[in-house]
Parts: structure tokens; sequence; C-alpha cells
């Protein structure tokens, strides 16, 4: 599994507070993929892993919530890749947060179903769309839209690693 860490603050584990862990699903149908747009912050479908939740029922529960797509188990491949950020005084001054990014590959055959998903107040908010592009063309779109939100220069480069990875994982 590749593993990116981020800790500008040079941050120890021993110095972290608050541990968050998320799960963040390439949803690869095809030839395309799924990919969230609020308010032109692109960003895979995923979250936070609840209190006595599994990985794969935080991905199943998010990709639902997220695109109404039912999975199962069998379609959820291994974590391919995992981001740790470790922040100092985030998300205030005198907590220490690491956060973990595991991300894994969905393969289906199932359409978005806009009539099951059941969207955050604040993704309704910032108007959460799914949107489809082609897998060879969607880290030029990422790219495209770096500059459209600010967000997006913390998430997209990340977001291309995965898929270059899964890409590289794919193509041998």
């Amino acid at each position: 599994m590749k593993e990116i860490i981020y800790n500008y603050d040079y941050l120890n584990e021993s110095d972290i507070t608050e541990t968050v862990i998320r799960t963040k699903a390439l949803i690869i149908n095809g030839d395309k993929i799924l990919i969230g747009n609020e308010n032109s912050l692109f960003q895979f479908p995923g979250g936070h892993l609840e209190q006595n939740e599994t990985f794969n029922e935080c991905l199943k529960r998010e990709v639902s919530e997220e695109t109404g797509i039912e999975i199962n188990d069998d379609e959820i491949e291994r974590p391919f890749m995992k981001v740790t950020f470790m922040n100092k005084d985030w998300p205030e001054k005198g907590k220490n947060r690491k956060s973990e990014i595991y991300y894994y590959i969905i393969k289906t055959n199932k359409k978005p179903d806009l009539t099951k998903v059941n969207y955050t107040e604040h993704e309704k908010r910032n108007n959460y769309q799914i949107e489809t592009f082609k897998l060879n063309e969607a880290i030029e779109k990422i790219k495209e839209n770096i500059p459209n939100n600010e967000e997006n220069k913390i998430i997209s480069p990340d977001m291309i690693s995965a898929i270059e990875e899964y890409l590289k994982q794919v193509n041998g």
C-alpha cells in the first residue's frame, strides 16, 4: 500500500491529541470514475469512520449517502493508498490532529441513484453532485478544476496520486 505523510509541524505520535479516520472510494464503472463536486471542490465519495464501524461499513454507508449506490462487500477491494496529515493546533489551538485517509477501489456497474442519496446540510448548501469522467481523462479534469476552489490545492494532489497509483496497479 502506498503511503503519503504530511507532517509540516514535525509532530511525533506522542504529540497527537486526536485521530480521525476517513475512507475514500474510487468508484470505477467500466472506463469511468465517479467524483463528487461540491462548489467546484472535487473529492472522492467517502467520509469519517464512525465509532464501532468497520472500514467496509463506512464505505458502504458513505457511498450510499453520496451517490445512492448500494455496494456489496465483494465490490470493495483492499485499501491501496493511505494519506496521513499530522496538524498542530488543528482544529483548534492546543489540539494536534492526525487524520488518516484510506483509499479503496470499488468496481461496480451500478449507476448513481439520486433518489436514494442522503446529503448532509453542508452538502446540500454547497450543491453537492456526482460527476462522471472517463478514467483516462480524470487527472486532467482534476488539474483543470484546481483554480476553481482554494481547497482543491490540498485535496487534488492526493486524488491525482490515488488515480495514478490505481492505474499503475491495473497496468502492471
